[in-house]
């Protein structure tokens, strides 16, 4: 449930000592339980607090839902969200909030006004895999805990590498990333490259305070590790077929998180409106492939 709203730096530094994973893995179990009667009250007031549109779930609220859980993975009615036909366009692969976008200067990316990070520090993998995408295009989108929160693939392709990167769960709201140099390459995250219609992709789901576990057909549920190697998942063995089209789903969180997508030099175009800050739907398109990668 949220956390009381603090003034930003206080709320930062905070985050310092809070034991994070631990309050993480209790929000997650509090989420979990199925008693009805807790199950029910828990949803009801998820709903109640952050507003949630219930017309668009695809189940009845809260009956149909076994858990709070359940109910913040939620499946939408067909036809809720409409994806965008354009034979170029790159759809919004979240609801959720424009924190960052624009061109990667070289190795880095802006996360914030006067704050940028490494891409290759972002990726965690060799210095020839971040080079394709050197100079090329990113979007950073934020998905707050009252948005729908599955993931879903902006353009047609076929996964081709997974890569899970254990780190910290630190909070992405708007006031954290303005104030928490490197917030991208300190959290916990998970890397999913593809083969797209523009080039390369990449898609990476990264987790937050309070993001109880990142989940995907191919991976199964990860719950957030502190510490540990780069793990390199094997893609094939869940069986799932790893070709996608535009607007398949790719994964889900539990609670509000981050979703970045990189795309190589010359391969698009993104057109956000209004720009950062501004609101975006799954499906909707908020860029275009140039005509030479189309």
């Amino acid at each position: 449930m949220p956390m009381r709203k603090l003034p930003a730096w206080p709320f930062v530094l905070l985050q310092y000592v809070l034991p994070k994973h631990l309050l993480t893995a209790l929000i997650f179990h509090i989420a979990g339980i199925r008693t009805k009667s807790i199950k029910d009250f828990l949803i009801r007031r998820f709903v109640s607090i952050y507003r949630i549109d219930v017309e668009e779930a695809a189940l009845p609220v809260p009956d149909g839902y076994p858990s709070l859980n359940d109910f913040f993975t939620r499946q939408l009615v067909d036809g809720a969200r409409p994806i965008d036909s354009g034979a170029n366009s790159i759809v919004s692969p979240v609801d959720g909030t424009v924190s960052a976008c624009g061109n990667i200067e070289s190795d880095m990316l802006l996360q914030a006004k006067g704050s940028h990070y490494s891409l290759s520090d972002l990726l965690m993998t060799d210095i020839a895999d971040a080079d394709r995408f050197s100079n090329g295009s990113f979007a950073t989108l934020y998905l707050a805990p009252h948005n729908y929160h599955r993931v879903h693939c902006p353009l047609s392709g076929t996964l081709v590498a997974a890569r899970y990167v254990p780190g910290a769960l630190y909070s992405v709201n708007a006031s954290t990333v303005s104030l928490l140099p490197n917030l991208f390459t300190r959290n916990e995250r998970l890397i999913c490259h593809f083969n797209s219609d523009a080039g390369p992709m990449i898609v990476i789901l990264v987790g937050a305070l309070h993001v109880g576990s990142i989940s995907t057909p191919w991976t199964g549920q990860i719950r957030p590790r502190h510490k540990g190697v780069v793990q390199d998942i094997d893609i094939l063995q869940q069986g799932y077929p790893t070709e996608v089209n535009k607007g398949d789903l790719l994964g889900w969180f539990n609670m509000g998180s981050t979703v970045i997508i990189l795309l190589p030099p010359d391969s698009c175009e993104f057109s956000f409106e209004p720009g950062p800050g501004g609101h975006v739907r799954m499906g909707q398109a908020i860029g275009r492939i140039t005509p030479q990668s189309s």
